[in-house]
């Protein structure tokens, strides 16, 4: 029998009140994640757990590496029942990661099995799992509608093809998806695949010469998004680089445009005239800009060659750019041009740091305007969760946060939405009882309905 308890997490009373009276019952706006749309579309039913539990799933690539998994029982040639079995063996003894928990209410959310995850009962759960896919023909949109999720950003490449969320619109399901207009390909001028990925936006757009040439084609796959339902957008950077002038950026593009590779001088160059252009650009067309800051990516170039990006060789930076975030913000301020943003940092030391700043940019144009983004990718666990609400609500205002996603590239992921919400009812109940706020149950409780999705359909203007 599973650990985890109807009181999982929620240590006092009033946490539980808020859980179960407030939080556990709201709708999931997933504002952030990588699913892919496709998939959605074709809506094929799954083959087995392996499929959908372990197929692609880095975060549980890491975990089987950490514990000495040879590459074949992760992303080799083993079956998926040899895949499946080794990722149980190691989660057995996972104790204290967030792979053990979520893996876990996983199981028993999605498969109504109640057994405890290890390597005794792996073949047990696999065929349990397995017998449920078969009888209950799971899908990508009942694993959906079943989380009751309402909204999808999905993240796409400014060239990715659109006409997918136009079909899926046409199915009639019971959630939306809609893109969030990504970049990174374009901005990343000194990646080995540049020219390939800008002649993918020349396929899209028209022959791209010059600066101006670039930033046309960029306004003109941004307004193709917008006639999706595009509300968002996606800047992932290790660092934020000074902002520069144009003149210096069409410079760098010109020589990548050459065949020769920018120097990494050139490329900050290039990425912080761009970072600014893209902002700016997305002021204007009221798109909010989701920046994720603190990745360090790609590692280890062996195992990079081999399986690509996006495999789990990617980790926290310790690059300190808060002085160039301020100029970026103030220059963009200065100009009326700075847009709804919503500030993701993965190194935990610069919680406060960042908090403080994104507070010198607050305008009534919105609750919230610039926000301080949900704990996220190594840091959304217990710990990362919990020092994030006591950071957010020591230097910020808790009630306007947009809550939780999942950016995650698997549809069992939604679990970690009623994670977050059970530390956090837990975070706020124990404050009530300890007597350090207000003991109005209905009052914090709209607080915390709002945090689990009224904030951010209201930030994104979704429909309720």
């Amino acid at each position: 029998m599973s650990y985890i308890r109807e009181d999982f997490l929620l240590q006092n009373q009033t946490a539980k009140d808020l859980y179960f009276g407030y939080a556990k019952e709201m709708p999931i706006f997933d504002y952030h994640c990588h699913l892919p749309e496709r998939q959605i579309l074709e809506n094929k039913p799954f083959s087995d757990v392996f499929e959908i539990w372990l197929a692609g799933d880095h975060y549980k690539w890491r975990l089987m590496r950490n514990y000495g998994v040879d590459e074949k029982y992760i992303t080799g040639e083993a079956t998926n029942k040899e895949k499946f079995v080794t990722y149980c063996r190691v989660l057995g003894t996972a104790f204290g990661n967030p792979l053990y928990h979520w893996s876990q209410v996983e199981l028993q959310e999605f498969f109504g099995c109640t057994k405890e995850i290890n390597e005794k009962n792996a073949e047990a759960i696999w065929d349990e799992c397995n017998d449920y896919i078969r009888k209950n023909n799971v899908t990508p949109q009942s694993l959906i509608e079943g989380s009751n999720v309402k909204h999808v950003y999905t993240t796409n490449e400014v060239f990715d093809d659109l006409t997918t969320f136009e079909k899926i619109k046409e199915k009639g399901y019971k959630f939306t998806v809609t893109p969030a207009f990504r970049a990174d390909k374009i901005m990343n001028i000194d990646a080995a695949g540049y020219r390939t990925f800008l002649a993918k936006l020349e396929e899209q757009t028209h022959p791209i010469a010059t600066l101006a040439d670039l930033e046309s084609a960029i306004e003109a796959r941004l307004q193709a998004f917008i006639k999706v339902g595009c509300k968002a957008s996606d800047i992932a950077v290790e660092r934020v680089c000074p902002v520069t002038e144009p003149a210096d950026a069409e410079k760098v593009l010109i020589k990548a445009l050459g065949g020769n590779r920018p120097t990494l001088e050139e490329t900050e160059v290039f990425k912080g005239y761009l970072t600014y252009f893209l902002m700016k650009l997305y002021a204007r067309y009221g798109i909010a800009t989701e920046v994720h800051i603190g990745a360090m990516r790609n590692n280890n170039a062996v195992m990079l060659e081999k399986l690509g990006l996006d495999t789990g060789f990617d980790s926290i930076s310790d690059t300190n750019s808060i002085g160039l975030l301020s100029r970026l913000f103030d220059r963009l301020n200065s100009e009326a041009s700075l847009p709804k943003t919503i500030v993701f940092n993965l190194n935990p030391k610069m919680n406060t740091e960042i908090m403080t700043l994104i507070g010198c940019f607050q305008s009534s144009e919105a609750r919230g305007k610039i926000q301080y983004g949900p704990a996220w990718w190594f840091l959304d666990n217990k710990v990362g969760m919990e020092q994030h609400l006591r950071d957010l609500t020591a230097t910020g205002h808790l009630a306007v946060f947009v809550g939780m996603l999942t950016d995650s590239r698997s549809l069992l992921s939604y679990p970690r939405h009623h994670y977050f919400r059970r530390i956090l009812c837990n975070y706020l109940g124990t404050m009530m009882e300890n007597g350090e706020m207000t003991t109005d149950l209905s009052y914090v409780g709209e607080v915390v309905r709002n945090i689990c999705y009224y904030n951010s359909v209201s930030y994104f203007g979704m429909e309720a």
